[in-house]
């Protein structure tokens, strides 16, 4: 072997390596993306108003990733977690505003992720009471008793269960022409439609994702020789969750929609049963529920973490996987304090999981605030060459323009204030 070759294949195997190391953040905090409340959003969709929201699914796939790799930038160029780099750079208060949203949304987010578990259970017949404490028990064992790296893979093996939704849609037999038609017609101009284009914005920009991302990419101390791959992995991870938010209107809209168009699906279990005419009593509801399950788990454990690193980033107490829970016990306390009064809260109330796309709603009522700290973080905080500068940061602060004030404005139209 000449030297020649053989400095092709170090520089190979370096590129693999560094691949290896740079996966993971992104594909999971996209996998988690389609949480629960996104699944019955997009169902909500689908049922209400055909293929005619499908469009804005693809849409949202590059605005997604423009977002997502900011945190990417800023998560690897400084090193330091969101909350911890709002505080840097705006002061404690701006940081516990910044977290107090976070607190809102994450709150929201459980709710939605362990009504889905304890609705699956329940369409096997396990108690409500059982299902949301094997769920809670699981996510502390994982995280209380695992590295980064161990908990990101086990968060992707679980976000993995999500392709179900792709035999979902495909079960679903639908109809090309049909499907082709509803891209091209968008009803801007009918309020229930922008409450949906709002609820559908704010299920796929969430401000948990960008604590999580950030966080977990300083936690996994990944540097600039990670950058490149750590931006395709936003990228791959981004087409992921929109084509499982895709399959699942498709799958609503050409079964329930077809057949009840006025159906309210707020629960997931409304979701299954009124799948299950269409496919089949067993194979259908159990690979649903399989989806469900795994978007539940996913997300689950992506929006407690996001709340212990950002309580901790501000704060200032120990925020690592790598520490033992006795070396950060604030850390695991609040992780733990999160997983356990989410499972509580929906134990106890189980109408909340009504206000699902409600809970997506007001995500987008709040990028505003989350969009506007980030592109200002990438201004002002990053190193000179890495600084969102010229043509980009201006198509930067347009699509964040326009998809916050498109969310908030079907947010407020859509509930009749205007």
């Amino acid at each position: 072997m000449t030297s020649s070759v053989r400095v092709v294949d170090r520089s190979r195997a370096r590129r693999w390596r560094n691949f290896a190391a740079a996966i993971g953040p992104g594909i999971v905090v996209m996998l988690a993306d389609t949480d629960v409340g996104s699944i019955i959003t997009a169902g909500q969709s689908g049922v209400q108003w055909g293929y005619r929201l499908l469009l804005l699914q693809i849409v949202l796939i590059p605005i997604l990733y423009v977002v997502q790799e900011l945190t990417v930038r800023l998560g690897i160029f400084t090193g330091k977690g969101h909350g911890e780099l709002i505080r840097l750079a705006f002061g404690k208060r701006w940081a516990w505003v910044s977290v107090a949203g976070l607190g809102v949304t994450a709150a929201g987010a459980l709710l939605t992720e362990f009504s889905g578990v304890a609705g699956v259970g329940e369409l096997f017949g396990v108690p409500r009471a059982a299902s949301l404490a094997l769920a809670a028990g699981f996510l502390l064992v994982v995280v209380w008793t695992g590295s980064y790296r161990r908990v990101e893979r086990i968060a992707i093996a679980l976000g993995l269960f999500e392709f179900a939704f792709f035999w979902v849609a495909y079960a679903s037999h639908p109809q090309g022409a049909e499907l082709a038609d509803g891209l091209l017609h968008m009803p801007l101009g009918n309020k229930d439609y922008l409450y949906l284009v709002a609820a559908n914005i704010g299920a796929v920009i969430m401000p948990w994702m960008i604590f999580y991302q950030q966080s977990a990419i300083a936690d996994k101390k990944l540097r600039p020789e990670h950058y490149r791959d750590a931006r395709w992995d936003t990228a791959i991870g981004a087409v992921i969750t929109q084509l499982v938010m895709a399959a699942i209107l498709i799958a609503a809209a050409a079964t329930i929609g077809k057949a009840d168009a006025e159906a309210s699906l707020n629960t997931i279990g409304d979701v299954a049963n009124a799948l299950t005419p269409f496919l089949g009593p067993e194979i259908g509801r159990i690979v649903f529920s399989l989806g469900t399950i795994g978007a539940a788990m996913v997300a689950a454990i992506v929006v407690s973490l996001a709340s212990a690193w950002a309580f901790g980033e501000v704060s200032g107490y120990k925020h690592s996987l790598e520490h033992h829970p006795f070396e950060a016990p604030w850390f695991y306390g609040v992780f733990t304090l999160v997983v356990v009064a989410g499972a509580i809260a929906v134990a106890l109330a189980p109408n909340l999981v009504s206000l699902n796309i409600g809970i997506e709603v007001m995500n987008a009522l709040m990028l505003p605030l989350v969009l506007g700290f980030l592109i200002l973080l990438a201004i002002r905080m990053l190193p000179e060459e890495h600084r969102l500068r010229g043509l980009y940061r201006w198509v930067v602060i347009g699509v964040a323009a326009l998809t916050a004030g498109l969310g908030v404005y079907g947010g407020i139209a859509g509930a009749g204030l205007f």
